[in-house]
């Protein structure tokens, strides 16, 4: 079982930033890939970047590809979501996911955080 806590959410006016953490409770954590995904309300989870894990493989969704980096450092367990340049349509719930499988699918994530809000102001 893993547990992950995502923090770093709040209000910020666009074009500004926020880190996101996700922590992990598990020493397993480098066998991980960790996701992050959004959902805006009335809309559907939507994926936003993964990190393999040992960090060699990442993956964007084309709203996050050059304002979004994903990071991870395996002797904290803990994987960072860094949002520059944020704009009004980023505000969401955000969630870190856990699996084994270095996808951009919901399904292939095992274990959620319970989200950390991301609103943008325009």
């Amino acid at each position: 079982q893993v547990q992950l806590v995502e923090s770093g959410g709040g209000l910020v006016q666009a074009g500004g930033s926020l880190t996101l953490s996700c922590a992990a409770s598990t020493r397993a954590f480098s066998t991980y890939t960790v996701g992050w995904f959004r959902q805006a309300p009335g809309k559907e989870r939507e994926f936003v970047a993964f990190i393999s894990g040992r960090g060699g493989n990442i993956n964007y969704a084309d709203s996050a590809k050059g304002r979004f980096t994903i990071s991870r450092d395996n002797a904290k367990n803990t994987v960072i979501l860094q949002m520059n340049s944020l704009k009004a349509e980023d505000t969401a719930v955000y969630y870190c996911a856990a699996g084994g499988i270095a996808r951009s699918t919901l399904s292939s994530y095992d274990y959620w955080g319970q989200g950390t809000q991301v609103t943008v102001s325009s």
